[in-house]
């Protein structure tokens, strides 16, 4: 059986958007997307996203800074997987600057060691040359840098 698709007037999606936005940070786009499926026009939409982010609801920056410290801190991902997780979400290269300065460059630094001796501690290859491009890669690909992650490989003696 098809859902019916409900319809809300610019009044009620309003206070459904509020709702949405206080949930959790959320970014223009996620709300213009979740105002467009409640069947309101363009002129709606970029009414009621201005309106929010008038009222502080939406606010880029903040959800920049909020996302930096999640994906820093929680999931210890580098720098460059951030950033293209921001920008993926449509986010402005001025808010992506300003969330990338909640990073700490000790912690950074440690918790790119962390991972490193973690990983090294996992990995089976004993090719000391394919041992070092596979850890490589692996810190590459949470998003560190590559001039940091030689700089660990070498402190480590990998």
């Amino acid at each position: 059986m098809e859902q019916k698709k409900k319809y809300y007037t610019p009044k009620e999606a309003l206070l459904k958007a509020a709702a949405y936005c206080a949930y959790q940070e959320r970014t223009q786009q996620e709300v213009r997307t979740k105002l467009y499926s409640y069947g309101l026009e363009p002129d709606d939409v970029e009414n009621l996203i201005v309106r929010l982010s008038e009222e502080k609801m939406i606010d880029e920056e903040r959800y920049a800074q909020s996302y930096v410290r999640g994906k820093y801190g929680i999931k210890k991902w580098g720098r460059r997987k951030i950033v293209q997780g921001l920008k993926g979400k449509g986010i402005s290269d001025y808010c992506i600057k300003q969330g990338l300065k909640e990073i700490d460059f000790d912690q950074y630094e440690q918790n790119l060691l962390n991972l490193l001796e973690k990983k090294a501690r996992t990995e089976k290859e004993k090719n000391p040359f394919q041992r070092r491009q596979k850890l490589s890669y692996y810190l590459l690909s949470k998003g560190y840098e590559n001039d940091l992650v030689q700089d660990a490989l070498k402190s480590i003696g990998e």
